[in-house]
């Protein structure tokens, strides 16, 4: 990484960024793979799973939310971008039908106008310098159909256990947490519209608060959850 930091690079954490993750968040009683797992089920609220979509990941990581993109919206064609070249490597090593991971540059999307029915990102723009926010979410809008939807999952910084799990995580050493009020407001400046902001993981997942859970559905609102997420229209 350079001394101004633009994009955290995860090609030194990549072969180790399961095992990492999943004890940095293990006190949740869940793993990271539950953790992707919801947000696409999240994703289910508004999307038609039978469509045939054209999907993008942005930020995928080592391709862990495109393995459950493609268990809950298997007639998609998904396409996964990251700067992490390490990283995009595992990713395609996963062999997830009709899905094409690419390393970028970080500036310019590798794709022509217009071109995705969504696209999802999860924990990635905490990892982005804030001034670069604005013209990575232009290029968003640009790859984005006409009524095209954007996901963007973050981390709550209201939300004291949160804090507490990015402050121990090796790999968000110099994360930089994203205020909702302030996520909303560069996703609409882009020319994207916000039309939800939804709290999310109010309680543990230990077998103790099983019976709680059922309640977050009603707590959308609530601006304590461990996390949210902003939808966005082109």
């Amino acid at each position: 990484m350079s001394k101004e930091r633009e994009f955290d690079n995860f090609d030194d954490h990549a072969k180790d960024y399961r095992n990492t993750h999943d004890k940095s968040v293990e006190m949740s009683g869940a793993d990271s793979d539950y953790f992707s797992e919801y947000k696409i089920i999240e994703l289910l609220k508004f999307e038609n799973p039978k469509q045939t979509l054209r999907i993008l990941d942005f930020g995928c990581g080592d391709g862990n939310s495109s393995v459950y993109i493609r268990k809950y919206f298997p007639n998609a064609t998904i396409f996964g971008v990251d700067v992490s070249e390490a990283s995009i490597k595992l990713a395609s090593e996963k062999g997830i039908t009709n899905t094409i991971f690419n390393a970028y540059n970080g500036a310019t999307l590798p794709f022509d106008a217009e071109e995705f029915d969504f696209i999802f990102t999860s924990m990635v723009f905490h990892h982005i310098e804030h001034k670069l926010h604005d013209g990575v979410l232009k290029e968003i809008r640009r790859v984005l159909k006409t009524g095209g939807r954007f996901y963007n999952f973050e981390h709550n910084p209201n939300n004291p256990f949160t804090r507490k799990v990015v402050r121990e995580c090796e790999f968000d050493e110099d994360a930089v947490l994203l205020k909702p009020s302030y996520n909303r407001e560069v996703t609409n400046k882009s020319g994207l519209k916000t039309d939800k902001l939804n709290y999310t993981l109010f309680f543990p997942r230990h077998e103790i608060f099983k019976i709680f859970l059922g309640l977050e559905k009603l707590l959308t609102w609530c601006p304590i959850g461990a996390q949210y997420y902003i939808r966005a229209i082109k």
